[in-house]
């Protein structure tokens, strides 16, 4: 959805030129009227009857040519020649009103898509993003972060800007590109041009030392080298995707609580994957009587792929379901009793890795060091490869030990090798638990669809690191979309919890800090006197509605979670 401008600075460059263009086309029309009616007044001798309207509409049949004057014929000269002016001015404007309004607005003809963009300060200069542009440029807007995304491929550039998005179409190693984005007033600069990465930071450094610059590439091993260039961030998410798979897969063995963020008084927030074979798997989440049985409050839920901020008390914890709990720390402990596997793990233990990329890697790496036994699948022979072939056919699962292992981890290149993958496994060892990485935004459903347990995008989770790194902030994963914030407690003098409206915007209250520094725990019935401090909990989306709703400014220390 494109938001509306503020005020008329706000227009881009072709708006404004069309405002301008209307305004100039009503003074014109006036000034002729105005001439023409005391031509007709003064050259015709027209008497009192004869009213300025009159004139108007004779120029407006003139210029429209729907009629070339009611008062012909003139006896003037200087009359004709000023309908004749009035005549040409007139085609005149209807070719600059076809190729200026008619033809951009319906064909979408227009070429120069630097015209299309509005004025730029503090905003993010884009260059080359290949994870899906929108999921990014849809994340800055949900953020208020403005921005401009150069891209070298020019039909890329021209459907993004139809869309909506500010877009342009050039190279990121070429200085005028980036002037072009006003790279005088940005705030920061993300690369993600592969090869080119380093051009581009040199680039960027060569037009100014001041901005930050924020490095994505799928080898780590080139973070040295980025940022010897001049990149002051550099984000790997094939990286990370390992690493949060390995962590998934491992919890299934070791139930460790992760991802947890301290609030004070001893209350934390987590995340708690719940595994396979939990005796809260298949119980829906009111009957699942986790407050009564542990202190703890599920305040969200990751439920086959979709954030539910609250949950619906009616939904049915599955073996992929991530639950966002809020309480204190032998509370989390008592919980995760509930969400572990009740399945006995012997020494056989065994994940299989599909794909030994970066993403295999950091997976093999982190669950070697866990102590799990691991087999290792690639189409190429390498060192750290067990088994070599293609990980989408029966035969090399089956050569892997799929049937008896307890997970595998897909990171193959191709998503429908992976939905091939993920469903072979399925079949061949229903109890396998199967972790997937997708390089297409709209392959999560499929993948669930497939029988995987956990399933994380490409486009989404760098988005969210992109994010993160814009704010400075740390993001809770699998989705990373919810934060932590603290806000004073004013607008709520005298409500309660549950009678403020802060459930209407998407936001929960996790914890409550009162003046003597102490947090407790939330009481939907207490009143508030205005001068505590809450810590909220909710998207990117609803914290922006609920900071805009109440005009609040988060505390200093307010951070992702």
């Amino acid at each position: 959805m494109v938001s509306l401008p503020e005020s008329f600075s706000d227009l881009s460059r072709r708006h404004r030129l069309v405002a301008y263009y209307a305004l100039g086309l009503v003074g014109m029309v006036l000034f002729l009227t105005v001439v023409y009616f005391y031509g007709m007044r003064t050259l015709e001798g027209e008497g009192p009857e004869y009213t300025v309207f009159n004139a108007l509409t004779t120029v407006v049949e003139t210029m429209t040519t729907t009629g070339y004057g009611a008062d012909s014929p003139w006896t003037h000269p200087l009359m004709n020649l000023f309908v004749v002016f009035i005549q040409l001015s007139g085609i005149a404007v209807g070719f600059f009103t076809l190729r200026l309004v008619i033809i951009p607005l319906f064909t979408g003809a227009e070429v120069d898509l630097d015209s299309r963009l509005s004025p730029k300060r503090d905003h993010v200069i884009i260059c080359e993003y290949s994870r899906d542009s929108a999921v990014l440029l849809d994340e800055l807007r949900e953020l208020d972060v403005d921005y401009v995304l150069i891209s070298s491929d020019e039909a890329e550039a021209k459907a993004l800007a139809d869309d909506g998005y500010a877009a342009i179409h050039g190279s990121p190693q070429d200085a005028e590109a980036f002037e072009r984005a006003s790279i005088d007033t940005a705030r920061a600069v993300i690369t993600d041009a592969g090869d080119a990465n380093v051009n581009t930071i040199l680039t960027v450094r060569s037009l100014r030392d001041d901005v930050d610059v924020i490095a994505l590439t799928d080898d780590s091993e080139m973070e040295r080298v980025l940022r010897s260039t001049g990149a002051d961030t550099v984000l790997s998410p094939h990286a990370v995707l390992g690493r949060r798979l390995a962590e998934k897969a491992v919890e299934s063995f070791t139930a460790e609580i992760r991802d947890t963020v301290e609030i004070g008084g001893d209350i934390e927030v987590a995340e708690l994957p719940v595994s396979h074979g939990s005796e809260l798997v298949g119980s829906r989440i009111r009957d699942s009587q986790v407050r009564e049985r542990t202190g703890v409050n599920i305040i969200g839920a990751w439920i086959d792929g979709e954030l539910q901020l609250p949950p619906d008390p009616d939904a049915v914890i599955r073996d992929n379901t991530v639950l966002l709990v809020s309480g204190r720390t032998e509370s989390l402990e008592k919980l995760s009793e509930f969400t572990r596997s009740a399945r006995q793990f012997d020494s056989h233990d065994r994940i299989v890795i599909a794909g030994f990329g970066e993403v295999g890697r950091a997976v093999d790496d982190l669950v070697t060091a866990a102590g799990i036994e691991t087999v290792t699948v690639d189409v190429a022979e390498r060192d750290g490869v067990d088994v070599v072939g293609d990980a989408s056919t029966r035969e090399t699962l089956r050569a892997a030990g799929v049937d008896d292992a307890d997970a595998i981890v897909i990171g193959l290149p191709q998503d429908s090798d992976a939905l091939l993958a993920a469903v072979l496994a399925q079949e061949m060892n229903p109890d396998v638990e199967i972790l997937i990485r997708v390089t297409d935004t709209d392959a999560t459903r499929k993948a669930l669809s497939a029988g995987a347990d956990y399933v994380l995008s490409v486009p989404r989770v760098s988005a969210r690191m992109v994010a993160q790194a814009l704010r400075g902030e740390e993001v809770l994963e699998p989705g990373g979309q919810i934060r932590l914030i603290r806000v004073p407690a004013t607008p709520f003098a005298g409500s309660t919890i549950a009678d403020s409206g802060i459930a209407d915007t998407g936001c929960r209250v996790v914890a409550v800090e009162n003046e003597a520094g102490e947090t407790t725990v939330v009481d939907p019935e207490r009143e508030l006197s205005g001068t505590e401090e809450l810590t909220l909990v909710g998207t990117d989306e609803s914290v922006q509605q609920f900071l805009k709703r109440y005009d609040v400014t988060p505390a200093e220390n307010s951070r992702a979670g």
